[in-house]
């Protein structure tokens, strides 16, 4: 386990953190003192302890809302899926439509080939086909 050492509203802070996690928790450290930074610009000193609660709810706000995006996110990929797997049915059945549509194309070409075919060898010509 790692150690790392974080300021945050100015004061220092000794934290643990999972080998190679160094960075990252370092990052989010200098997010939440510019967070802080932030709100003591716009409402000055009204107490660390206010500044850090007012972060943290707005931290919070911003999951939750992330949390909603990804849930409406969730169900539109799933209303797509849906929508795919109708559409490759559709088109299924239109191939076999199609397909059946050619055979039964190719079957009355023939039939018509072998009346010709019977009428001009009756005739003494050369059949075609």
């Amino acid at each position: 386990m790692a150690q790392v050492s974080v300021t945050i509203n100015g004061r220092q802070f000794r934290m643990a953190c999972e080998d190679g996690q160094e960075g990252h928790l370092m990052e989010l450290a200098r997010e939440l003192d510019s967070r802080i930074s932030g709100l003591r610009a716009k409402f000055g000193e009204i107490g660390d302890t206010r500044l850090t609660v007012m972060a943290a709810i707005t931290v919070a706000d911003e999951l939750a809302e992330a949390g909603l995006r990804v849930r409406r996110l969730e169900e539109e990929l799933a209303a797509l899926e849906g929508a795919r797997v109708a559409a490759s049915d559709r088109n299924r059945a239109v191939q076999a439509s199609i397909a059946s549509a050619l055979s039964t194309a190719a079957e009355r070409i023939e039939g018509i080939t072998k009346k010709l075919n019977t009428s001009i060898s009756a005739s003494g010509s050369v059949a075609i086909g």
